[in-house]
């Protein structure tokens, strides 16, 4: 249950706030759709309920506001605008790290594409999804967690009307099983045609908080869709008739060969037609919006009056024309003995507990719009198995929306039993997958070694230049080598995914702000930053060897310090990309605070540490040996020293003060998010 109280955005500036002292209820059990023309607060009020927006109110999740509930996934999916993600991901890879960053075990990513119908795309990248299959997505990253609340913002907007079917029907099966489900529509229609209640939203102000029922009727009105290929001649007559008669009658007409009738009846439009010998292709009762431009916009708006069916709220009436099809329709069919069959649309998805694997399969294909087209949806055969005697003749039944019950709705995936314990491996994992689900780290690896190899020789080259820096690709005239460059870019990416996309879902945008994730991050960076930097260094001893021969190519004599020197300038610019990245929330932010290191905080730090600083490190170790009385074991002394020096150094002592920095930065704004 979904309690909303006094939702109110910030002002902006002169202009009113979006959304304005909004207060409603959505019951368990209950779809709950929240109307309103574009531009009213819809999406306004879901970020604030969500606390993915500065404002007042707030929102209660069956009793408690979201950032008291320890796993916010677990109780509310969330699907606001397109999937979340990077466009290179892989479908499948997209859910498996969401799948890490909720805790839920890997398989569930395969049991909601099956759900869904992705299976068959779950190679395919994000970027490249058609819109109905990236609304698919949103729906099966929403249960991923199998939560209780679904929360979504015009699901289906841009769908067409098979594909809207299924996915309310999903929605509908989500709230039979005892759930919440809110979503957004600017379609009065949508929300009395889906919805057990409808909130009513009109520039940031609640206007209407009523049934369904109740809403369809004081603010539609019923209307009776015509399609023939006489609308002119037939308007007139419908006119001219209701005239007579002293009978107010609107007919309005529809694009192309369609009229919309307000008035009558489908009886009496029946039998105008009838009486003319006026070809009718269809007639239905259905519901129009009584707002204005109501006449001509709101019945051809989208397929779902379509010619397979009419709209759900209506009852349809195929009239053909008398002096052909009606004898064929009135044709007895032969009684068949044996088991009752039934044709179904695989337009809906099949039952939930119907385990037929080619049942299954043909529900996907029919999913997949590169596949079925809307017009021409296939047929499949259901046995009843229970009537196996009798004599049934086999009837061709359409499956209204208002005529489903529970058994007959979209299945869900099954739910999660198990709730694992926190575990420390959790992020670790997530992290894991983030990075590497996308080539972009691979690719900037590749580049830098490349850069890094170019570098090495020119300098050899040029000449000049010391062991150290060429092993390093070091030019005098840059503040940091490609290596370094490379990690601190790595590192500026690790927060790119959550905070540009915060409904991306591992607990609802506060997962940059917990310290578990914030250590997977540093360990899986600082792992990356190892690695380049050995690579780097032995791709450009390989280059120099190849190409100029041993000598380039020789171990300095102090490698101890000069690695531990390099190892801690790569790490450090990982790291500070990390901390920048999560503190500013943008990765050029990240990328800036690494090449900030050298270019202003190494001037300031170089006076501090000239001079004194070295001499004082040399006899660090046999200092802290004394006052410990320790032996260092296996040579800890010359280890100690190691680290001494390159923090003593003018670089080595920028980046540790600006780790520090960074990092205190980033305590006080997660200090700063847990109070709020």
């Amino acid at each position: 249950m979904i309690q909303a109280f006094g939702l109110t955005s910030n002002a902006r500036k002169e202009h009113p706030p979006a959304v304005d002292d909004v207060s409603f209820e959505a019951r368990a059990g209950r779809v709950t759709a929240l109307l309103g023309a574009p531009g009213a607060g819809k999406t306004a009020a879901l970020k604030l309920m969500l606390e993915l927006q500065q404002g007042r109110g707030i929102t209660y999740f069956r009793g408690r506001p979201l950032h008291r509930i320890a796993h916010p996934s677990r109780e509310v999916g969330v699907l606001l605008g397109d999937v979340p993600g990077h466009p290179a991901r892989s479908v499948r890879g997209h859910l498996r790290m969401l799948c890490a960053a909720a805790g839920v075990p890997a398989r569930r990513a395969d049991e909601v594409l099956e759900v869904v119908g992705l299976v068959s795309l779950r190679d395919e990248r994000l970027g490249s999804l058609a819109r109905g299959m990236d609304r698919r997505l949103g729906l099966a990253c929403a249960l991923l967690s199998d939560p209780h609340t679904l929360v979504l913002d015009a699901p289906a907007d841009s769908l067409s009307a098979r594909e809207s079917r299924w996915l309310y029907g999903m929605l509908r099966a989500h709230a039979a099983q005892g759930g919440t489900v809110l979503f957004t529509t600017a379609d009065p229609k949508e929300a009395a045609r889906c919805a057990d209640r409808v909130v009513t939203l009109e520039q940031g102000r609640l206007v209407a908080d009523q049934a369904a029922g109740d809403f369809a009727r004081t603010r539609l009105r019923p209307r009776v869709a015509v399609r023939t290929p006489h609308a002119a001649r037939l308007a007139a007559l419908l006119t001219k008739e209701a005239r007579t008669a002293h009978r107010s009658v609107e007919v309005v007409r529809e694009e192309g060969n369609r009229l919309s009738v307000y008035g009558s009846t489908c009886a009496d439009v029946g039998e105008t037609a009838f009486r003319h010998d006026i070809l009718v292709h269809q007639l239905a009762d259905e519901t129009g919006d009584m707002g204005p431009g109501a006449g001509a916009t709101s019945y051809g708006e989208r397929e779902a009056v379509d010619e397979s069916r009419a709209s759900p709220t209506s009852s349809t009436a195929e009239m053909p024309a008398p002096s052909t099809d009606t004898a064929t329709a009135e044709t007895p069919q032969p009684h068949i003995a044996g088991p009752r069959v039934t044709m179904v649309p695989t337009g809906e998805p099949p039952a939930a507990e119907e385990p037929e694997p080619s049942l299954h399969k043909a529900h996907e294909a029919a999913a997949d719009p590169r596949t079925t087209s809307p017009s021409r949806s296939r047929l499949v055969t259901l046995v009843d198995p229970e009537a196996t005697t009798g004599t049934h003749p086999p009837t061709r039944i359409p499956r209204p929306s208002q005529a489903r019950t529970l058994d007959a709705l979209s299945p869900l995936p099954p739910p999660i039993s198990v709730r694992s314990a926190p575990s420390p491996l959790r992020p670790l994992r997530y992290e894991l997958r983030r990075a590497a689900g996308v080539g972009t780290g691979f690719l900037t690896g590749a580049a830098v070694l490349v850069v890094s190899a170019l570098t090495a020789l020119l300098l050899a080259r040029i000449g000049h230049t010391p062991q150290a820096r060429l092993l390093a690709a070091w030019p005098r005239e840059l503040p940091l080598p490609p290596a370094a460059l490379g990690a601190g870019l790595l590192g500026a990416f690790a927060f790119g995914d959550e905070f540009r996309h915060p409904a991306l879902a591992a607990d609802r945008g506060t997962v940059p702000r917990r310290m578990g994730l914030l250590l997977a991050k540093l360990l899986v960076s600082a792992a990356t930053a190892l690695m380049l930097a050995f690579l780097t260094v032995g791709c450009d001893a390989e280059v120099l060897y190849l190409v100029y021969g041993r000598e380039l190519a020789q171990v300095p004599a102090d490698w101890l310090s000069m690695s531990a020197s390099w190892t801690g300038l790569v790490v450090g610019c990982a790291w500070a990309g990390v901390l920048a990245a999560g503190v500013f929330r943008s990765t050029t932010a990240g990328l800036a605070a690494v090449v900030a290191v050298p270019i202003l905080v190494v001037p300031l730090v170089h006076k501090a540490l000239e001079g004194p600083a070295v001499h004082t490190a040399e006899g660090f170790p046999l200092r802290m040996r004394k006052v410990l009385l320790l032996q260092w074991p296996f040579g800890g002394e010359r280890y100690l020293s190691a680290a001494a020096r390159v923090i003593v150094q003018p670089v080595g002592g920028a980046l540790t003060l600006s780790l520090t920095a960074l990092l205190c930065a980033y305590l006080l704004t997660t200090l700063r998010s847990r109070v709020r």
